[in-house]
């Protein structure tokens, strides 16, 4: 075991920093390092690599997920999912805000896809939000927080990635971030109304033209706004954690599922079905290249002694292992803000979890808290990924000032339910123990 294998974290650091695209680098830096120990016999490791990578079945629920982001992108059913939900919230404090953060909970859990979701908020609620006059920064944070609960709740993308590499299914870390993600979303909608009650300006109430419809005009929205995404969820959500279907196998369904909704509102035209089959092929590709790269290097990593010798440095340190399990999670909230999620989980968790586990830490656990953290950084300035994408639909009236003030409030609230789950175990591991008790 040599100490140089510590050296492969700065130099992929050093090569992402200069420019070259994450999947490359860490490829590079994996062959170089690969190559001073084995010699030719790198090469046959990579192929492992990508061999188990390609074959690993979960995977391929990835490009189906997000074929269902893009489609619903699309058709128009997220439009009437915001209105269905607007007849129930306007009356409320902050009520656009607060239908804004519910859609981007059902839409979560429709598709699990991120980008999808901020985008889909954005363009629906950014023009009505700011028609009512609501506070900017507060639109900004809105919108970003909404839209980022893709990350945390289930299906999302990023946890369909991440159970392989800690080792758990798919579908208990589907059960134990629920409850975290809904948490968030809850404190989301209760500083929105805080905030509208003590500052009554900074979300005004004006009359709504859903004021004058029927009980019966409310129902027929909300029903045909939200049975579309409710169908979904229970198809692909819904069969997981009932133990009917594999990740794999729901997400074919919601994809097949999606297809048919966009057929009954006559939304499936062929340019709509071509623009999200280039975007998912682009988005998949992308993913999954970086995949077979993580795995790469993750495993020259610990073919190298990597792992070990790490384990050894805690140990001569005398560190504990509540400061370790601190030190991973701020090198995780770090790298959510520099880098993209699918990177930050492939190059940390590999090198993460072997020491989580020496430690007695619940993996469960210690994986929602891994993607709390994760999502705080994906909304955390100066290189928030929210704001990019919310900076490239916000009109030229919301400043970039706008969107850094607006998101720190919601930063504090995840925080706050990071501290939760910290304090209390049983928010993470109670619903997947109860499911999956056998």
């Amino acid at each position: 075991m040599d100490g140089y294998v510590l050296l492969m974290l700065p130099a992929l650091i050093l090569v992402i920093f200069s420019g070259f695209p994450v999947a490359l680098a860490m490829m590079g830096v994996s062959l170089v390092f690969g190559l001073i120990r084995y010699g030719d016999a790198a090469v046959y490791l990579f192929a492992m690599e990508i061999h188990d990578v390609a074959g690993n079945y979960v995977l391929a629920s990835i490009p189906l997920f997000v074929f269902m982001g893009s489609l619903l992108e699309s058709t128009g059913i997220a439009e009437r999912l915001f209105r269905g939900i607007h007849v129930w919230t306007h009356k409320v404090p902050g009520g656009l805000a607060v239908g804004t953060v519910l859609m981007g909970v059902v839409f979560a859990m429709s598709s699990g896809v991120v980008g999808a979701t901020e985008t889909v908020i954005g363009l629906l609620a950014l023009p009505i939000m700011l028609s009512y006059g609501y506070n900017k920064s507060l639109i900004s944070g809105t919108v970003c927080a909404g839209g980022s609960l893709g990350t945390a709740i289930p299906p999302s993308v990023v946890v369909i990635i991440l159970a392989p590499v800690v080792e758990v299914s798919v579908g208990r870390l589907f059960a134990g971030i629920l409850f975290p993600g809904l948490l968030m979303a809850l404190t989301f909608i209760l500083y929105i109304m805080a905030r509208a009650i003590i500052d009554p300006s900074s979300a005004p109430r004006h009359a709504s033209e859903v004021e004058s419809l029927t009980l019966l005009e409310k129902l027929t929205i909300t029903i045909s706004g939200l049975l579309p995404p409710i169908f979904l969820i229970f198809t692909v959500l819904g069969t997981i954690l009932l133990g009917w279907a594999t990740p794999t196998e729901a997400a074919a369904c919601g994809a097949v599922g999606t297809l048919f909704l966009a057929l009954l509102a006559r939304n499936l035209k062929l340019h709509f079905l071509w623009r999200a089959m280039k975007t998912t092929l682009s988005v998949s590709t992308m993913i999954l290249t970086i995949l077979v790269a993580g795995h790469i290097f993750s495993g020259v990593f610990v073919a190298l002694g990597g792992v070990r010798l790490t384990q050894d440095l805690i140990q001569t340190a005398n560190v504990g292992p509540w400061t370790v399990l601190a030190i991973i999670l701020f090198i995780a909230f770090i790298g959510g803000f520099v880098l993209d999620l699918v990177s930050v989980v492939l190059i940390l968790v590999p090198i993460a979890v072997p020491i989580i586990a020496d430690s007695g830490f619940d993996l469960i656990w210690f994986s929602v808290l891994f993607l709390i953290v994760l999502q705080t950084g994906y909304l955390s300035p100066p290189m928030a990924p929210s704001i990019f994408y919310l900076r490239a639909i916000a009109p030229p009236e919301i400043k970039l000032s706008h969107m850094f003030r607006g998101v720190v409030p919601f930063i504090a609230a995840q925080v706050f339910c990071l501290v939760l789950v910290l304090v209390f175990p049983e928010v993470a591991i109670w619903l997947p123990n109860a499911i999956f008790a056998n």
